[in-house]
Formats: C-alpha cells, sequence, structure tokens
C-alpha cells in the first residue's frame, strides 16, 4: 500500500473543538476525513429527519387549529413542505460523503439548512403561541424540546446542525416567555439548553471516536491481507480461503501446489472434498477431518489444527488455521487461514512419542506405558468393584549369560524372551519391559480365581525353554511376584512395590518360582533396611570380629590351617547370622571394604601362629573385579608381615560368570605373590573344566552337601567324590572335604582319598584366644 493511497487517521487526542464542529481550519485531509464521516451519519438519517418533522407538524395543527388563523397556518405548512423537500433532498446527497473529499462549504451549506429549520420550528413556538393558551405554548416547547432530544441522539455524527437548531429554537422560545412574564419557564428552557449542548458534544466526539477506530481496524484487515501474501510468497506456509457453501476462493500459487492441482481445478471445490480424498466416495473420514468440517460449518475460529488429508492417495498432515470472514455489515462470507504440512515434523513427533513410551529393544511398552495401564487397570478395578494384577518378571541366570557371552548375545536374548511373553499375551493382558532383564504383565481383570497364578506359572514354563543364540543354547528360568489391586496397593507406586517385594522373595526362595504378595513382606523388607543400615556402621563401631575353623590333614589329623570366617555382633540386633548379613553385605557392596578388613585381621592374627600354619580368606566376586584387589592383598602381607605362601584366597564358581578375565587376571597376580588360591563349593553350581585348565587351584573343596550325601549312602554322592578327588591328583590339587562332623564320616572321606577335612568333628569357629589353646596340644600340630 502507498502512502498517498491510504488515509492518516487522526488519533483520538488531535479531535479538537474546530475538527469537531468542522466550521474552521485548512481542508487537509484529516478535517475532510472527519467532516465526511459526519455529514454520512446525516445523509443516513435524512428520512428518519422528515418523518419526525412530520409528525412534529401533525402535533402543531393539533395544538393550534382553533387558535391559528387557517391561513397562517397553511402558509407556515406549505413553508415546512417545502424546506423538507429540499434539505431532505442535499441530506440525502450525504450518504457517501466519508468516501469523498467534503469541504468548508459543504458544513457551511449543512449549518445553513439546520438554521432554515430552526427558523421555521420558530413560527409555532412565538407567533403560533401569541394566539394560544399557555397549555398549547408549553404542549408546543415540549415538542420541539423533545425534536432537539431526538437529533442529539440521533445525529451524533453532525453536531454542528443539532446545536444551531437547538441555540436557534430554545432562545426563540426562552424570549418569548419572557415577553409574556413566564421568567421561571424561560429559565428551564436555557438549562435544558446547556444540558443538550454538553450531551451534543459528548455523544458526537464518541461517535467520531468509534467511526475513526472501524475505519482503522478495516484499514489493519487490509494491510494485514497484503503481509499474509507477502508472508506466502516468502514461506513454506500458504493461504487458503472458502466461501459460505465452504468451496475454495482465492487459490493461492502455494495452496495449489500443495494440492498437487492447477489453480483452475482447485477454484470453486469443495475445500473438504478437496483433501479427502478417497474419503469423501466412502465417507469414512479421519476424526481430525470431521473435526475440521464441524468447525466450518458451526463457524468457529480455530488456531493450529491438526488434520490428516489425503493428496494424491498419499496420507499427509496438515496444521491449519482459521477465521470467520465477516463484510461491513457483519455478515458471514467465508473463512480464511494459514496452512502448512508438517507431515515430516508429525513423523519425528510421533516417533519420538513412540521411544518416549515403548523399549527400543524388545518394541515392548517401557515403565511410563506400563504405569499408565497399570493405572487405567485400577480405576477400571475401582469402577466395576473387580481386581487388577501387577506381575514382575525377573530372568534367572541371564547376568551370566550376559557377562560370559556378552552384551550382544544378551540383548538377542532379550528379544527373545520378550517375543515369548508377547506370545502369551491376550485382550486382558499387557506385557512391558521395566528395565535390564526385569519385565512386568498388567492384567485389567484378574477377577477369576487362579488367573494370576495361571499367567504367572505359564510365564515361567515359557521362558525356562533353551534359546538358539549364535550357535548357543542358553537356558534361563523366570521368577514372578505379583500383586492384587486395589487390595494391595490402590495406587500405582504401591502396586508396584510391593510387586518388586514379592519377586524379591520369589528369588530369595532360588528363583524359578512366583510368590504373591503379602502384608509380612514388608515387615521383611523393613527389617532388610534396618539391617543395612547397621551393617554400614558395623566396621566404625568395632561390631565385626573373626572366628577360625581349623582344616586338618586327612591323615595324621594335624591342623595345617585355619578358615577365618567373619562374624556380626550388632547393637541393635544381637548376633547376626552370616547367611543372612553376607548376601546383604554382596548386595549393597559393602562387602568390599568388609573384606578388606578381613583380609587385614586374618593376616595380622595368622602372625601369631606356628610358621607352617596357613590362614584361608573368602574373597567374593565383587572383591574380585575390583581394579585394586591385588593392591588390597600385598598392603594386608606388608602390613602383617605375613609371609604370602601361608595366604590362601577362597573364591567361588560363580566368580566366572560376573566377569571371568577379570576374575581370572585378578587370581593370576594373587598367584604371582606366592599366595596359593583355593576353589570352594566345587560341584554345587556352575561347573566348568575350562577354568581348573586355565587356573592352576591349589585346593578343591568338596561342599558338605556331598559328603553328608556320602555318609547316607547315596550313590550320586559317592560317585561325585571319587571323580573330584581323581581330577584333583591328576591335576596335581589337593582336596578339602567340608562338613565332618562324625568320626565315621572321617573315616569315609579318608578311604575316598581326600586330602585335608574340615568339620565341626575337628572343631567349630572359634575366637583367636580359643585359637592360641590348641596350639598348647603338640599331638596335634605338625610340622
Amino acid at each position: 500500500m502507498s502512502e498517498t493511497g491510504s488515509k492518516q487517521l487522526p488519533a483520538p487526542g488531535r479531535i479538537t473543538a474546530k475538527s469537531f464542529l468542522g466550521l474552521f481550519g485548512p481542508a487537509d485531509d484529516h478535517r475532510a476525513y472527519l467532516r465526511g464521516l459526519q455529514l454520512t451519519r446525516l445523509g443516513q438519517m435524512a428520512r428518519a429527519l422528515i418523518f419526525g418533522d412530520v409528525v412534529a407538524a401533525g402535533i402543531a395543527i393539533w395544538l393550534f387549529h382553533d387558535d391559528v388563523p387557517p391561513a397562517l397556518l397553511s402558509g407556515w405548512l406549505l413553508l415546512l413542505a417545502g424546506f423538507l423537500f429540499l434539505g431532505g433532498r442535499w441530506n440525502s446527497a450525504q450518504r457517501d460523503a466519508d468516501r469523498r473529499k467534503v469541504s468548508t462549504n459543504d458544513i457551511f451549506r449543512h449549518a445553513l439548512i439546520a438554521f432554515v429549520a430552526a427558523l421555521v420550528w420558530c413560527i409555532p413556538l412565538t407567533l403560533f403561541a401569541a394566539y394560544a393558551p399557555v397549555d398549547d405554548q408549553l404542549g408546543m416547547w415540549n415538542t420541539v424540546a423533545v425534536m432537539i432530544v431526538a437529533c442529539s441522539l440521533v445525529l451524533s455524527g453532525a453536531p454542528l446542525g443539532t446545536l444551531i437548531f437547538a441555540w436557534t429554537t430554545s432562545l426563540a422560545s426562552a424570549a418569548f416567555m419572557v415577553y409574556t412574564g413566564a421568567n421561571e419557564a424561560a429559565f428551564l428552557v436555557l438549562a435544558f439548553l446547556g444540558i443538550i449542548t454538553a450531551g451534543t458534544f459528548t455523544s458526537g466526539k464518541t461517535y467520531l471516536l468509534s467511526r475513526i477506530a472501524e475505519a482503522g481496524m478495516a484499514e489493519k484487515n487490509e494491510v494485514v491481507s497484503l503481509l499474509l501474501r507477502e508472508f506466502e510468497e516468502n514461506q513454506a506456509d500458504w493461504l487458503w480461503q472458502v466461501d459460505t457453501n465452504r468451496r475454495v476462493r482465492a487459490v493461492s500459487p502455494r495452496f495449489s501446489y500443495a494440492l498437487g492441482k492447477a489453480p483452475e481445478e482447485i477454484e470453486g471445490k469443495s475445500f473438504v472434498e478437496l483433501i479427502a480424498g478417497d474419503n469423501w466416495i466412502t465417507g469414512q473420514f479421519p476424526p481430525s477431518l470431521h473435526d475440521l468440517a464441524e468447525r466450518l460449518k458451526r463457524r468457529e475460529s480455530f488456531s493450529n489444527l491438526m488434520v490428516k488429508v489425503t493428496i494424491d492417495r498419499e496420507n499427509r498432515w496438515w496444521e491449519l488455521s482459521g477465521t470467520p470472514m465477516l463484510d461491513e455489515r457483519g455478515t458471514y462470507i467465508g473463512f480464511r487461514g494459514v496452512g502448512s504440512d508438517v507431515t515430516e515434523q508429525r513423523e519425528s513427533s510421533e516417533k519420538i512419542a513412540y521411544l518416549a513410551r515403548y523399549d527400543t529393544l524388545t518394541g515392548l511398552p517401557n515403565r511410563l506405558m506400563l504405569n499408565e495401564a497399570l493405572g487405567d487397570a485400577l480405576r477400571y478395578s475401582n469402577q466395576w468393584r473387580s481386581r487388577c494384577a501387577f506381575l514382575m518378571i525377573d530372568l534367572d541366570r541371564f547376568k551370566a549369560v550376559n557377562d560370559s557371552l556378552g552384551h550382544l548375545v544378551g540383548d538377542q536374548l532379550l528379544a527373545q524372551v520378550s517375543k515369548r511373553l508377547k506370545s502369551l499375551m491376550t485382550e486382558n493382558e499387557t506385557c512391558g519391559r521395566l528395565g535390564g532383564d526385569e519385565f512386568a504383565i498388567v492384567i485389567r481383570d484378574a477377577s477369576e480365581k487362579g488367573l494370576v497364578d495361571k499367567v504367572a506359572r505359564t510365564v515361567i514354563e515359557k521362558l525356562s525353554h533353551p534359546y538358539e543364540i549364535d550357535h548357543h543354547t542358553l537356558y534361563v528360568g523366570a521368577s514372578v511376584g505379583s500383586a492384587l489391586g486395589p487390595r494391595d496397593g490402590d495406587d500405582v507406586e504401591k502396586l508396584m512395590r510391593n510387586a518388586d517385594l514379592a519377586l524379591y522373595r520369589a528369588k530369595d526362595e532360588g528363583g524359578g518360582s512366583h510368590f504373591p504378595y503379602e502384608p509380612s513382606l514388608h515387615a521383611s523388607a523393613e527389617e532388610r533396611r534396618q539391617l543395612e543400615f547397621s551393617l554400614r556402621r558395623a566396621l566404625e563401631r568395632d561390631e565385626l570380629m573373626l572366628n577360625f575353623q581349623p582344616v586338618v590333614d586327612a591323615h595324621e589329623e594335624s591342623i595345617v590351617s585355619f578358615e577365618a570366617l567373619v562374624r556380626w555382633q550388632s547393637g541393635e540386633h544381637g548376633f547376626v547370622s552370616p547367611g543372612k548379613f553376607i548376601p546383604l553385605a554382596e548386595d549393597t557392596r559393602l562387602i568390599v571394604p568388609i573384606g578388606e578388613w578381613v583380609l587385614e585381621q586374618a593376616c595380622g592374627e595368622a602372625m601369631n601362629w606356628p610358621q607352617h600354619i596357613r590362614v584361608a580368606v573368602n574373597v567374593s566376586g565383587e572383591q574380585l573385579i575390583e581394579p585394586d584387589f591385588a593392591a588390597t592383598v600385598v598392603r594386608a602381607l606388608s602390613n602383617s608381615g605375613l609371609p604370602a605362601h601361608r595366604l590362601e584366597i577362597e573364591v567361588t564358581e560363580s566368580i566366572f560368570l560376573r566377569d571371568a578375565s577379570l576374575a581370572r587376571s585378578a587370581l593370576e597376580q594373587i598367584m604371582a605373590l606366592g599366595c596359593s588360591v583355593a576353589l570352594d563349593d566345587f560341584g554345587t553350581g556352575y561347573s566348568s573344566l575350562g577354568y581348573l585348565r586355565k587356573l592352576h587351584f591349589s585346593t578343591i573343596k568338596v561342599d558338605r552337601s556331598f559328603v553328608q550325601g556320602a555318609a547316607n549312602e547315596h550313590a550320586e554322592s559317592l560317585a561325585i567324590i571319587r571323580a573330584v578327588v581323581a581330577m584333583a591328583q591328576s591335576l596335581g590339587m589337593a582336596t578339602t572335604a567340608e562338613g565332618v562332623e562324625t568320626a565315621e564320616e572321617a573315616e569315609m572321606i579318608r578311604s575316598l582319598g581326600c586330602t585335608k577335612i574340615q568339620g565341626y568333628y575337628f572343631g567349630r569357629p572359634m575366637p583367636s584366644d580359643e585359637v592360641h589353646g590348641l596350639f598348647d596340644d603338640p599331638g596335634r600340630i605338625t610340622a
């Protein structure tokens, strides 16, 4: 829009009295525009003014027909009719005054017509009143007063004419009243004139301001339209417009490009039909397209509405904004808006949303989506007074697979587990992955008796079948803990926590089983929490102590070593069994500082024994994977002065399932120092001859379960002990039988070929002062 082609609209603060009356000042664009607005209002009300004059003339005839000479009355009527004809024509011609330049002469002409009208009405106010009684005089004045008020209200846009008419008629009436001695009435007329003058100024200014605001809004709309066109030409978005029948109008090039059609193919076509594709024929619209059609039908504005459209048989996503268009009379003429193709952004958003709710490795719902599904199941249960269930699943022995064969195989195993879980699900169940090797199942309606246990056992059985991955046959099991809602928890967090407690109990029972939640599990969990808290402070409180159990030569029954066993006398819990606090220490990695303390204390105590007696210290897998484990051993030997050959490190087979290469490296460093390494509990876990070949253990310890079995003449136990002894002899290793409690058992172990014996028959674990008492019996000690 050029500067010369636009109206420079005056600001409200710049409407002065001169501009308001329109009589003075140069004929610039500002004043001409204001004058045009005033005269336009006069033209719009021309017929109403004539009608008002006719009604008032009728009242005047009714008031004065008995008193005023007919000739005088008729002459006045003719004069009035002539004025109404000429003045009405000029007033009617001002309808388009706001669209042309109005001069000062036009305003003077308007003032002259108003003055003539006032003079015409002064005749009945003065001349006719002289013939009539006071009541008729007041009646005539009231009639003219009503005309003045009406002009003030109706002709608010043309205040000059109203003021001239009001002042002329009012002053004439007041003068006549003073002449007739009605001074009080004259005062009231003048007061009325003052009020009318003030009201006319106020209403006139209000009218002008409102018209200026409307004109400004129209100009802004025009500017916005031009800016939108410019925006469309320089951006990826496009403009669209439809008429009252929702047919496309004023097709822009970018809009036609978005539709893949020429502008002439689009113009006049139904907007919804163009973007519906084949759905227009079937009537099966996507919900978003149906929503768009309804908004257009209801003429509702909308912003950033996502609509699924079909362009050339391809589904796309458009983001549309639109608002109804109205003409200057406020009539609805269609819709106009802006749109853009956001298919790529939508697909990216959907992908992000998918990643936020699904596990990328397995494709199963993740923890977030499981939380939502469980929350929905709880609401369903509360609504229908039914039960839902949450099952937590943990894979047994998965860690061993992951550590021994690598994460790639572990990931493939998790993917196969997820496929098996999916195959078991019905519409009533949703399975997902919580993380790591933990999965979960939400049962929406678990009201059927035994359903939860049935699902859990089916899952355990299905997941326990062997897996074939990269030429490996893998065996893992599953443990399941379950909780029923709302009985075991009325919100998602409680239900998941209680199912986790049940799972922990199932794992604690050895795995491969299902355990439902019981309220007593909370007490167990709380006890474990308190136990952990106390264990963390056990070292600093000096609550840990060492006991030593002798290991004797099988034939001479002389002591050859002691196994150091840690004990805990807690200030809060009393004596705590090693079977209770050792697993807790391993789970919380407190075993690392505790193990270091045991090593230091055991080496220091061994320095008080005869030179040929060794001390054996148990080391967990958590300790072995510590980067400075070898340095810890060196520090314990150095601080105590104990020769390395007198320290024996005992490990179990499970250390090789955590990180076999790291465990092997740590043990090789220990052996290089001169320490010996014993393999404890052989045959009870993941027995493999591979690490027996790669590491030269000094001793293989036979677990007490085989010793007890052999004592009861179980053929399998006897065979296992014989095989272990034979293998150890061939590898140049000693064998120690654990758990020997009677002389008969000791004799049997000798006959089977074990070289060392450990058990209650030769001595229970004892404190260090009792160990010194054994050395006073030389019959039990040999060089």
